[in-house]
């Protein structure tokens, strides 16, 4: 089996996964800021690192996974002036501060429930890393590249940049992003427009505030992240992982403040997922596209035609590679229903399937290209983790699977090996690595089932009184459309859909 390789973002390239320690691996995610419900663009980078933690944990790692919760803090985005989303959301909802977060801390934790995650092993709290977030900012102003003005901390990044690659993430030039900045308001304390926060001093009216060497305030948003990854991975750890938007400006100033902290590269591997985009948009709260997920689940959104199930939001996700973009629409979503059904049925019925051989010869052809499309799978995951690829072989293994069932492929045709491989294979990449569960039966389904069972019920009635014409009829027309029926050895009657 070839080496996994991951597309480090810090050099623009695939490259061969090595931890820093044998047998270890330590992934930091950036978790969600819990100001508000999460919307649909926030599945996609926990659905796809969850994928990442469960191909780890299979390949062998025993795995850390960080993922924060950014409960506090200064939260700086490109183009906007800086808030404090808790602080501005809890005046909003007339909630403490931190009633507010566990609510949406809650509601967050039941989202990932839904779509089958696994907890991360350690969740840590802006707001309970007070104390390593001081110290790091102590530190950083003790080697010069931080500086106070009137009870605020910011990082220098002109003198940073001076000897140091600022922009080594992102691509950015500094003298660019000093050209562009706007001036926004409460800004011009900063010695140039693109420093940043490490902390900011209390105002009188500001509810979230501690007690720090330079006065009552609070964290800038980037500092929390360098301090607990420090804390929980060390200096220096295998993964960094987030959305493709935290590249900058977040992910650049944590690069810088640990850089000159712990005098070193933070991350040896930066992940970073695509955007869910509406319209070639991305999904975001600032642009007023966003659909909540508790929305999602219950088709209680203008943009929706229906609910959609969190396994069918998180097939939709896998079915495309993570690091390309994924536009919503209601057809995709749909599509992806259907496709989601199909495939479950399939592994229902492998599980259900039984080897049994009469000694005939093996159809050569069939055997070798079934192995393939198995022997494949670990080569997609291994290939900067291609989900979207180790879904299309699985809907090419279906209507095998489904021929076997149905009778049209006779198991002898394919060895004992390679039926034990195919089971093992849809155990292991739908349901261990991908984590699909069993979808809820939709509508559709339910109303095909009872009509089937109506028509099934009318051919034993006809068969009943020799009518086999009418029994034939109905078995035919159905297979015309691509359902098999099958009678079962205790006088049942099953169908399969092609």
């Amino acid at each position: 089996m070839s080496e996994l390789k991951i597309y480090n973002s810090i050099h623009r390239q695939k490259e061969v996964f090595t931890p820093l320690h044998p047998g270890h691996a330590g992934m930091y995610v950036c978790g969600p800021t819990v100001s508000g419900e999460s919307h649909l663009g926030h599945a996609r980078p926990y659905i796809t690192f969850d994928v990442v933690y469960r191909y780890l944990q299979f390949l062998g790692y025993k795995v850390r996974y960080v993922r924060n919760i950014t409960d506090a803090g200064h939260f700086e985005e490109e183009g906007r002036a800086a808030e404090d989303k808790v602080s501005k959301s809890a005046v909003l909802e007339k909630l403490e501060p931190m009633e507010l977060v566990q609510k949406y801390t809650n509601l967050f934790h039941w989202a990932m429930l839904q779509f089958g995650n696994l907890e991360p092993s350690i969740e840590p709290t802006a707001t309970g890393h007070i104390i390593e977030q001081i110290e790091m900012i102590k530190t950083i102003m003790e080697k010069g590249y931080a500086y106070e003005v009137d009870g605020s901390v910011y990082f220098d990044v002109k003198k940073y940049a001076a000897s140091y690659d600022y922009g080594i993430l992102s691509g950015r030039v500094l003298e660019d992003m000093l050209e562009t900045t706007r001036e926004l308001e409460g800004q011009d304390e900063k010695r140039n427009k693109a420093d940043f926060a490490l902390w900011k001093k209390a105002p009188a009216e500001h509810i979230m505030r501690w007690p720090s060497p330079w006065g009552e305030g609070f964290p800038g948003w980037h500092i929390e992240c360098s301090a607990m990854s420090a804390k929980y991975l060390g200096h220096q750890f295998d993964i960094h992982g987030g959305g493709m938007d935290l590249q900058f400006p977040h992910h650049e100033c944590e690069i810088a403040q640990s850089e000159i902290a712990h005098g070193e590269m933070m991350a040896r591997y930066w992940m970073h997922n695509n955007m869910i985009t509406i319209n070639g948009r991305k999904m975001g709260k600032a642009y007023g596209n966003t659909i909540k997920l508790t929305e999602m689940f219950t088709g209680e959104n203008a943009q929706l035609d229906k609910a959609y199930s969190p396994m069918t939001i998180r097939f939709f996700v896998l079915q495309t590679h993570y690091r390309s973009t994924l536009d919503f629409s209601n057809e995709a979503l749909q599509a992806a229903e259907k496709g989601l059904q199909r495939l479950w049925a399939a592994y229902e019925t492998l599980q259900k399937l039984s080897y049994a051989s009469n000694g005939a010869a093996i159809n050569e052809e069939l055997d070798k290209q079934v192995r393939t499309w198995c022997e494949e799978c670990p080569e997609f995951m291994n290939d900067d983790f291609s989900t979207a690829k180790v879904l299309a072989n699985l809907f090419e293994l279906t209507p095998v699977i489904n021929s076997l069932k149905g009778g049209q492929i006779k198991m002898h045709e394919i060895s004992e090996g390679t039926f034990n491989l195919l089971q093992q294979t849809w155990k292991t990449y739908l349901v261990d690595i991908l984590g699909i569960q069993q979808p809820p039966a939709s509508s559709d389904d339910q109303l095909l089932d009872g009509v089937l069972q109506m028509l099934i019920s009318m051919r034993k009635e006809a068969k009943g009184r020799k009518d086999y014409a009418t029994s034939d009829r109905i078995r035919n027309e159905l297979l015309s459309i691509g359902i098999q029926l099958k009678d079962e050895k205790d006088g049942n009657v099953t169908y399969s859909v092609q």
